[in-house]
């Protein structure tokens, strides 16, 4: 049996409100949407980034058919805690970057910060899902 391995094509995070996660996603972030569809009460909704076409981050709401409603009650417990955990956003310069996100309304956890030779930044999405927006060093590869 021969198994290729294209490689990973959807990464989840959940949210509590699939259209405020969309227009976050999509307005503050600049992703765009792949897939919406819903089956039912189920929605299968996924975003990309314009420059990562064979990458999707889907937006999942916890729930059937998936989780019973204690485990979805969990888990968006969770994530608004942010104990997720945290996304990275690569970017090439993380304090202007910083400036247009903030423009845009995104809420920051953590302004820019040089360690290690990169600068990183934190904020958090609407439903409480951490991202690291990192600017590598320049040396690094």
């Amino acid at each position: 049996m021969n198994l290729t391995n294209q490689g990973i094509q959807v990464v989840g995070v959940y949210v509590d409100d699939q259209d405020e996660a969309l227009a976050f996603y999509v307005e503050a972030l600049g992703f765009r949407v792949h897939t919406d569809v819903r089956n039912g009460a189920f929605r299968w909704l996924t975003v990309q980034h314009p420059d990562q076409p064979s990458f999707q981050l889907g937006l999942f709401t916890p729930g059937p058919p998936i989780h019973d409603e204690a485990t979805a009650q969990t888990l968006r417990a969770m994530v608004a805690k942010g104990a997720m955990p945290p996304l990275v956003l690569h970017v090439s310069d993380c304090r202007e970057r910083y400036e247009a996100l903030k423009a845009r309304g995104v809420e920051f956890t953590q302004a820019p910060v040089e360690r290690y030779g990169s600068v990183d930044a934190g904020f958090r999405d609407p439903a409480g899902n951490g991202w690291k927006m990192i600017q590598a060093a320049p040396n690094a590869k």
